[in-house]
C-alpha cells in the first residue's frame, strides 16, 4: 500500500504517513507518498526509509508528521557507473534495508549490489563495500561483490547482510574497511533448506553436510546470534556466530492440514525477547517469544485499510 504505518509494540496504530497511491511525494504524513518502501532504520522521533522503488532515502519526523527526501534524485542509478557525492544530486539503485550507526546511515544496494553509506552530518552518500559485478566474492571490501544484498544487522562491531541472490549471509567490519567473508552460502545457484554448519572446507563433505538457504532476505542480530529470515524455505533460522552452526528455529512444511507458520518471510526487528517478522505473503506481522517459540500475529487496530479506485472503461469512439 505504499505506506509506513506506525504502532506500538501491540498493533495499536500512533500514525500513518502515506496517501495510499505509489508516488514521489514529500510533505505532510498525509499528502506524502512513497512506491514500495522497504527497510527502515528508527532514532528517537526520526524514521529513515529505503524508499526502493524511488531510489530514494526519506525522512520520517514522528512529532511533526512529515516527510523528506535526504538522498537520492528519483532516477535509477547505472550498475558499475555509481559513484558517491553530494547525497540529493547521485542516483541510487533500489535501496532495500538500512542500519543507523550514530551519523552514518548504511544502505543495502541491492540494484547495484553494494552496500552504500549515507553521511547524515555531511550529507554526501558513496559505496564503501561490493565491485558493482553481481556474484559471490570475498575479500577486501574494495573487491568483495555482493548479490543483490536486501538486509542488514549489527552486534556493534560487524554489519551482517542479507546477499539474497546468493543464498548467503555476508560479515564485514561495521566501520566499513577490512575484509567481507561468508558465513553460508556458495554462490549464485548455490541454495537448498539444510541446517548445518555454515562454512566446510572439504569438498567432499560440503555436497552433505554445509548448511543452505534459499534467497534469505532479512537479518536481525540477537545475544550472539543471527537471525536470518530464509524466504524461499519459509522458515526464520539461526547462526550461532561462536561456532558458525545454522539452524531451523522455526517454519517449514506444516503438519497435514495445519496452516504453515510463513509465507516468505521477509523483514525480521526485534524488541525485547519479541521477533517480528514481515510474514510478506501472508501480508501479516507475525510475533515470536524468543524464550517459549511462541508464534502470534500481531492484530492492527485502527488501521484504515487503503481502497484503491476502480478506473472506468473508456467509452469506445462511434
Amino acid at each position: 500500500h505504499h505506506r509506513i504505518v506506525v504502532t506500538d509494540l501491540d498493533g495499536k496504530a500512533l500514525a500513518i504517513a502515506g496517501s495510499g497511491q505509489p508516488g514521489n511525494k514529500d510533505g505532510s504524513f498525509e499528502k506524502a507518498q512513497f512506491d514500495d518502501p522497504q527497510g527502515m532504520a528508527v532514532t528517537g522521533n526520526i524514521v529513515y526509509v529505503a524508499d526502493r522503488k524511488n531510489n530514494t532515502i526519506r525522512r520520517l519526523d514522528l512529532k511533526a508528521r512529515t516527510v523528506t527526501t535526504v538522498a537520492g534524485t528519483g532516477r535509477q542509478a547505472p550498475i558499475l557507473k555509481n559513484l558517491g557525492g553530494p547525497a540529493l544530486e547521485r542516483p541510487l539503485n533500489s535501496p532495500w534495508d538500512l542500519w543507523l550507526d550514530g551519523d552514518r546511515l548504511l544502505i543495502a544496494m541491492s540494484g547495484s549490489h553494494q552496500i552504500w553509506e549515507l553521511n547524515l552530518k555531511k550529507k554526501t552518500v558513496v559505496p564503501i563495500a561490493g565491485t558493482g559485478q553481481e556474484n559471490l566474492q570475498d575479500g577486501h571490501v574494495a573487491n568483495a561483490v555482493f548479490a543483490q544484498p536486501s538486509g542488514l544487522t549489527s552486534d556493534g562491531m560487524n554489519l551482517y547482510v542479507a546477499d539474497c541472490e546468493v543464498s548467503a549471509i555476508r560479515r564485514l567490519p561495521l566501520d566499513g574497511t577490512g575484509m567481507v567473508e561468508t558465513l553460508v552460502g556458495r554462490g549464485l545457484f548455490e541454495f537448498g533448506d539444510r541446517d548445518g554448519p555454515g562454512q566446510v572446507a572439504d569438498v567432499d563433505e560440503r555436497a552433505t553436510k554445509e548448511a543452505k538457504l534459499q534467497h534469505a532476505v532479512g537479518v536481525a542480530y540477537h545475544n550472539g546470534m543471527v537471525y536470518v529470515a530464509d524466504t524461499y524455505n519459509s522458515k526464520i533460522k539461526t547462526i550461532e556466530l561462536r561456532t558458525g552452526e545454522v539452524k531451523t528455529f522455526l517454519g517449514g512444511p506444516p503438519e497435514k492440514g495445519a496452516e504453515p507458520l510463513f509465507n516468505e518471510p521477509t523483514g525480521l526487528s526485534i524488541a525485547g525477547d519479541k521477533l517480528y517478522v514481515a510474514d510478506t505473503n501472508a501480508h501479516r506481522i507475525r510475533v515470536i517469544d524468543l524464550k517459549t517459540k511462541e508464534v502470534t500475529t500481531l492484530a492492527l487496530k485502527g488501521v484504515e485499510p487503503v481502497v484503491v479506485k476502480e478506473e472506468k472503461p473508456k467509452e469506445e469512439k462511434k
